[in-house]
């Protein structure tokens, strides 16, 4: 059975599984489904339709399936979807989708988001995400698995944040920041490869040297973008990493940032 605070306000028709734990003064809504072993903190609110995987750490005074802060929303169904072993510091705020976006925000797993970040409306989020305190996301943006957010950046509406990128502190993201790469600024710039990151992830020093090889190609190259990937492709494509990068900027809306 789910333990639950005599303070706390849990809709019947809110779904608990076993070993969840909901603290005092939380107040869980209709349509919230949540996992076993989540523990949910003191004053925390939770609107759904929200679906909550297993065994994660949720706050307090957070704010997890909110309406879109979107003027165009006019009160339509829409949701949100939290993985597993996420944590979640105080004063976090993840809002549901839109119905002219992708109908949810979904967030993965193994992430931890420090105090008062917040994930907008249809974002998509991957695993093994850091974002430092007051990280926030705008609506539609996408993060790749294990990126890295210093304090108080953020993305821009429908901007991507590439796998294993290490976005600066105080940097603001207005363009796509690409696979492994570090990129700082008030407008952020591409200052080079997320070393550290990669080495703690346990990249190879070939693969290190491939990605360097294939960012140093696109940003010296006196080819069109096209062509410089093409070339690029045929020299190198058959490692997954530089493929990765070529799949990236080939994918972009709003351009890469690579200066």
């Amino acid at each position: 059975m789910a333990e639950i605070h005599p303070t706390a306000i849990v809709s019947p028709k809110a779904e608990l599984a076993e070993k969840v734990v909901v603290s005092a003064y939380a107040i869980i809504g209709e349509e919230v489904e949540v996992g076993a072993g989540t523990v949910i903190g003191p004053h925390t609110v939770i609107e759904g339709p929200t679906s909550i995987g297993k065994d994660n750490q949720i706050g307090a005074f957070i704010h997890i399936g909110g309406a879109p802060q979107h003027i165009e929303y006019k009160g339509e169904k829409t949701g949100l979807k939290i993985g597993e072993r996420n944590q979640f510091r105080e004063f976090v705020t993840i809002n549901r989708g839109t119905s002219f976006g992708i109908g949810e925000t979904i967030v993965g797993n193994d992430n931890f988001l420090m105090i008062g970040c917040h994930i907008a409306h249809d974002c998509v989020v991957g695993d093994g995400v850091i974002m430092a305190n007051y990280v926030q996301i705008a609506g539609h943006c996408q993060v790749e698995n294990n990126a890295v957010f210093g304090g108080l950046s953020g993305l821009h509406q429908h901007c991507r944040a590439g796998r294993a990128v290490m976005v600066g502190a105080i940097t603001a993201v207005t363009l796509d920041a690409p696979p492994f790469s570090m990129v700082i600024g008030e407008r952020a710039r591409f200052v080079g490869i997320n070393l550290v990151g990669l080495k703690r992830m346990g990249f190879s020093e070939e693969k290190i040297k491939a990605i360097k090889q294939a960012y140093r190609i696109i940003r010296t190259s006196d080819l069109l973008l096209e062509e410089t990937l093409k070339k690029l492709e045929q020299e190198m494509g058959e490692i997954p990493e530089v493929s990765e990068i070529i799949r990236f900027f080939k994918n972009t809306q709003r351009g890469v940032i690579i200066r």
